[in-house]
């Protein structure tokens, strides 16, 4: 038995989103099949419902830019969620351009709606792994990012 809605996100992922496999049309018959593989009614509706919003943000970006030079200031309750090791390696991958500002305010917001009192990096790699998947123009980035995932090279603390 898988224990979280992040469990469920990577194994559509890896299931569907990163070949062309395609998930069943039927939102009950994906539900079965997500079941039948070990994962929780409820971690399994998390999940769903967490793609759902990611698809809403990724058509309607609420970020609207940013000055030359600017710093991303995190909220109190952002850093509660996104330890400093997850907010370096977010810097990280704005710095090398995997993530630009609305890509990386989108990665905020998700990683936000996981329902832990902390995401780890491993889990943020994922989340933008599925921003970048949902956002046109990133092909590229999305290629990069998957390299990181599954090369798990640190390269970021270099």
């Amino acid at each position: 038995m898988y224990d979280s809605m992040v469990d469920v996100l990577i194994y559509l992922f890896e299931n569907y989103m990163d070949d062309e496999g395609q998930p069943p049309v039927d939102q009950g018959e994906l539900e079965d099949e997500l079941s039948q593989a070990g994962f929780s009614a409820g971690e399994i509706a998390k999940a769903l419902c967490w793609l759902d919003e990611l698809a809403k943000g990724a058509q309607t970006p609420s970020y609207h830019g940013h000055a030359a030079g600017s710093m991303r200031v995190y909220a109190e309750d952002e850093c509660a969620k996104l330890d400093v090791e997850g907010r370096g390696f977010l810097l990280f991958l704005e710095q090398s351009g995997i993530l630009d500002p609305a890509s990386r305010e989108l990665v905020i917001e998700r990683a936000l709606a996981i329902d832990h009192p902390q995401v780890s990096v491993d889990e943020i790699k994922w989340v933008v792994l599925l921003v970048l998947l949902n956002r046109p123009g990133r092909e590229a980035a999305f290629t990069r990012m998957e390299d990181l995932v599954y090369n798990e090279a640190p390269e970021y603390l270099h």
